[in-house]
């Protein structure tokens, strides 16, 4: 749009006027405004806010979307309406700094393998990233043991004649006992009577 002034105005002299209210001027009062430049500005790219730098840490992107809209902003086009030399970027490189190291994850300890007396139990170790991946960056070094030793409660067998010491049929780890010197425990040494005392 362009403006412009419009008075009423009176003539006294050749040098002298004299402005009066509107409704002093008989004529039509003519128009202050009117539409100027009525060709349509070309469409342009408006951008939308950038998204957060994913992933959460260590190098990544952060993006965000690129439209080409009217100069009104009322409708959109498709992009090949904007000029491509200027269309903004839709994607830049970030950093949330850097990731935590992959570390050694140990699973829960599976049951014994003897039902009675000494076994060993077993449990998973993996190396995982901070997200959950496996790796093979953990050092070997620091992972924690898969194997252990466990000893599950047999019950026990009385001995009828006290004269009489034989190794329980049951259990098999009379040798196991003796070499790791349990024949000091009163269980063990009733149950692995024959083997402790070297019969």
């Amino acid at each position: 749009m362009r403006t412009r002034t419009v008075l009423c105005i009176r003539k006294m002299g050749p040098a002298e006027e004299e402005t009066l209210e509107d409704s002093h001027c008989l004529t039509h009062r003519p128009i202050e405004r009117e539409a100027c430049n009525n060709q349509s500005c070309p469409p342009r790219w408006v951008t939308l806010d950038w998204s957060e730098c994913t992933p959460k840490c260590g190098p990544g992107f952060k993006h965000r979307i690129v439209l080409c809209k009217s100069n009104d902003l009322t409708k959109t086009f498709p992009p090949a309406h904007c000029p491509s030399n200027t269309k903004p970027p839709v994607r830049i490189r970030c950093s949330l700094g850097r990731c935590p190291p992959p570390r050694w994850i140990p699973g829960e300890w599976g049951q014994c393998s003897a039902q009675c007396g000494l076994g060993q139990q077993m449990r998973t170790v993996q190396c995982l990233s901070y997200t959950g991946q496996p790796s093979s960056e953990c050092t070997e070094g620091l992972r924690p043991t898969a194997m252990q030793q466990c000893e599950s409660k047999c019950d026990a067998v009385p001995i009828a004649n006290g004269d009489e010491c034989k190794d329980v049929n049951k259990v098999a780890y009379c040798p196991l006992v003796l070499k790791f010197k349990f024949c000091g425990r009163a269980y063990f040494r009733q149950m692995c009577c024959k083997t402790c005392q070297g019969r």
